[in-house]
């Protein structure tokens, strides 16, 4: 079984605060990595097993002692290794595909009718970029292809990035490397990110343009929630 991660920090910090750096140049030895995934993926199984969240068709056709001993016996592969060009390439690496969608508005060349025209990628034997056209329908349909399904994130973030801990985890992370905190006029509202990227105001009405969003209420703590448990959240 293959898997593979894209991004892990040079180190990690302790629970008392410390931080952690590798001693050979890298975190992580990838043998040590494979027993890990392999036994925490093996774990999860066994553990929706006892609690019956298995679907009817695998309790009746899985022999679990069979199917654990032969994953435990499989080799777990594990692809780990430092970025060539440091951690500017892999954010220049990760963002051309994290902020994408499955079509770029410049590929688009227009509608005909019932049809939509764009271009796909050059013929191999020419080099020319070729227009196709496609019925309305079909195109919609491709498109939502790349939609995810439901629980389903383009984005996960763990460890110090994790929705949970980011804010504590990473001024931990500073402190522990005598990095200062970042200036605040670096850090970006969403306003200002929205209308730099997407070039809209997001206090204005999106029907008339014009008429200004304004708070009217706070919604308050669901009746019975404890006042110390955070709000539920998803991955950014």
């Amino acid at each position: 079984m293959s898997m593979s991660m894209r991004w892990w920090p040079a180190g990690a910090l302790s629970d008392a605060g410390v931080w952690i750096r590798p001693k050979t140049g890298f975190l992580f030895p990838v043998r040590a990595l494979s027993k890990v995934f392999r036994g925490k993926f093996v774990a999860g199984l066994e553990g929706l097993r006892i609690s019956g969240r298995w679907p009817e068709s695998v309790k009746t056709n899985v022999d679990w002692p069979c199917l654990k001993h032969a994953l435990h016996a499989h080799d777990w592969v594990v692809y780990a290794k430092q970025p060539l060009g440091g951690p500017e390439a892999v954010l220049d690496y990760l963002g051309r595909y994290t902020h994408r969608v499955a079509i770029s508005n410049e590929r688009i060349v227009g509608i005909d009718g019932n049809d939509v025209l764009f271009r796909v990628r050059a013929d191999r034997s020419t080099g020319k970029k070729r227009t196709i056209h496609l019925p309305g329908t079909e195109f919609i349909g491709r498109f939502l292809h790349h939609v995810l399904p439901p629980g389903f994130k383009r984005i996960r973030h763990y460890g110090l990035l994790s929705p949970a801990r980011k804010k504590s985890g990473l001024a931990a992370a500073r402190a522990a490397l005598g990095v200062p905190p970042p200036h605040p006029e670096v850090i970006e509202s969403v306003d200002e990110f929205l209308r730099r990227v997407a070039r809209i105001e997001p206090a204005h009405c999106p029907h008339c343009g014009i008429g200004q969003f304004r708070v009217s209420g706070v919604l308050l703590r669901e009746p019975g929630r404890p006042a110390d448990l955070p709000s539920p959240r998803g991955p950014p």
